[in-house]
């Protein structure tokens, strides 16, 4: 087990990110500044939204200690691969989505940090594991813009081939994605059994919450159902294998699945099902 969480984890997230990474061009942040309103409103969500529906429910369903802190782990993933495919299935914006992403995930070196060091803090207290917010950004900084830079560099290096070469990756990193899904599951199976009944209807209601929130708000701002779409999906879709990454090798301390991990692992169950019905909705609207 502990190969698997520091070995086979992060190469497997990494290999994920570079899949990323790939699909990006220097178009896809640049595209950022033509959009400006759009970028923000779903930055905005992800960044200060999600965090704060995620406490709000946190208390509601009474949530402590390390599930607590497991939501809000996944809270502060930026949306993934995952949320880039979905788009482009609810015919979305797409450009809109892959942007996002992007950017967000090169935001999380700060951002989850910060995030994580509050709900350890918040929640744990005296019985908080010690978390060095450096030793964090350097790692999200390996997990993440390291292989998505990688991946760029590469892209524009020798865009057909990488073009050629991104459906063989998406399907590896899918792949890569199931495995740490059920590899964290199996780990705890155990604890996800306990748990499955208290954190399923509140990871159910996060995603539900958070893609009307994201669909209403930037039509409210007068943006497009396409923009409106691809806000709510960014916002309302996760990056689960990140969440459990950072569940084992920060929280953890590399020394396998931890409770901090179920909550993530929980939602890469789950979460397909609960984004379907407005996946549905969205491919049938104008």
């Amino acid at each position: 087990m502990d190969i698997l969480v520091s070995v086979v984890l992060p190469l497997g997230l990494a290999f994920i990110m570079f899949s990323l990474g790939v699909g990006l061009t220097p178009a896809d942040f640049l595209r950022v500044g033509q959009r400006p309103l759009a970028f923000l409103v779903g930055a905005l969500n992800q960044v200060i939204l999600l965090p704060i529906v995620a406490y709000v429910l946190i208390l509601i369903f009474g949530f402590t200690t390390e599930l607590a802190v497991g939501f809000m782990i996944l809270a502060a993933c930026p949306g993934g691969v995952t949320s880039n495919v979905i788009a482009k299935m609810a015919k979305g914006d797409v450009a809109l989505s892959v942007s996002l992403t992007a950017v967000i995930s090169l935001a999380s070196v700060i951002t989850v940090p910060l995030i994580l060091s509050f709900a350890v803090n918040n929640f744990m207290g005296a019985d908080a594991p010690d978390i060095d917010i450096t030793t964090t950004a350097v790692t999200m900084f390996l997990l993440t813009v390291v292989p998505i830079t990688l991946g760029l560099t590469l892209r524009a290096l020798a865009p057909s081939r990488m073009i050629a070469a991104e459906p063989i990756l998406a399907k590896i990193a899918t792949t890569l994605f199931v495995i740490i899904i059920v590899a964290a599951v199996a780990a705890n199976w155990d604890l996800f059994t306990e748990n499955m009944a208290r954190l399923g209807p509140a990871l159910v209601m996060l995603v539900i919450v958070l893609t009307t929130i994201g669909f209403v708000v930037p039509r409210l701002l007068g943006r497009s159902r396409h923009e409106a779409k691809t806000i709510s999906i960014e916002t309302g879709v996760q990056n689960g294998t990140l969440g459990i990454a950072i569940a084992a090798i920060v929280v953890g301390g590399g020394e396998g699945f931890s409770a901090y991990a179920i909550p993530s692992a929980i939602y890469g169950v789950i979460m397909y099902l609960t984004i379907l019905p407005a996946l549905l909705i969205y491919r049938n609207m104008d």
